[in-house]
């Protein structure tokens, strides 16, 4: 079983307050070994890096939006936490882009170490604002052990008109194999605000296979963001209170004034 892989699954989302709302929609992410792209862009007919496809993938789309190759992106970002993975495997979940069109509310970063322990996670969070932040969090070693992960962050982002800045994200999952599993959760003062689960099934990296979900799920990307304004008009509707956007921290990345 290589370290790349497509999972085919859903996000399902729900508001607990002051109105409750929920949604959930049909979704696919390509699981790509950060050593392994440039063989599948070599092997896959559907699937390039860097070059317009039916599926791409290009490096700008992620970490700092250089060219810097992402995975010494990832290693650095590891060092500030205290985490060394040597040649361990670094394995990126994202939507691709779908005919050359890509928005990720969330990528996530599986790292392991050299024995295939899972070492950190590092959750890529970007904004419909144009703006980015990483969120990395070493992997305590008993679930580490276990393969799975249990991990807590206050938010540093703001991703949602509809939600303040003083909460907090709780994520568990864990590695993923024949499937895909992650839980998020965000909190506030008054308790649990969303539930955020993400769910698939593993898929061969094949022509056969990308061609299906594409075509199950055109257009997947650009009708992730068309969810999002419908997601949050029906908030709206509802009159859920707007909530002010405040001056990003230093650590956030403004992506429309990026090198």
């Amino acid at each position: 079983m290589t370290g790349s892989a497509l999972y085919v699954g859903k996000v399902f989302h729900a508001r607990l307050r002051p109105t409750p709302h929920r949604l959930n929609y049909r979704v696919f992410w390509l699981m790509l070994d950060l050593t392994e792209i440039d063989a599948l862009h070599g092997r896959l007919k559907t699937f390039s890096r860097n070059r317009f496809n039916l599926l791409s993938f290009h490096d700008r789309d992620h970490g700092d939006g250089s060219d810097r190759p992402l995975r010494a992106q990832i290693e650095a970002r590891l060092a500030e936490v205290g985490v060394d993975v040597g040649q361990g495997a670094i394995r990126l979940l994202t939507m691709p882009r779908v005919f050359g069109f890509v928005f990720n509310p969330i990528s996530l970063y599986y790292c392991h170490h050299e024995d295939g322990r899972l070492a950190a996670m590092v959750y890529e969070v970007t904004s419909t604002f144009g703006e980015r932040r990483s969120y990395v969090l070493p992997v305590l070693a008993a679930d580490a052990q276990a393969g799975r992960f249990r991990q807590r962050t206050d938010k540093r982002l703001y991703v949602s008109p509809f939600m303040d800045m003083d909460m907090t994200y709780d994520f568990k999952g864990q590695t993923p194999g024949d499937t895909l599993a992650l839980v998020i959760n965000g909190s506030d003062s008054e308790g649990l605000l969303i539930a955020t689960s993400m769910n698939g099934a593993r898929r061969p990296m094949s022509d056969r296979a990308l061609i299906a979900a594409a075509l199950v799920m055109p257009l997947l990307t650009l009708k992730v963001v068309a969810a999002i304004h419908w997601e949050a008009l029906k908030l709206w509707l509802k009159r859920v209170p707007l909530t002010r956007k405040p001056a990003p921290p230093p650590d956030v990345l403004d992506l429309r004034h990026r090198g």
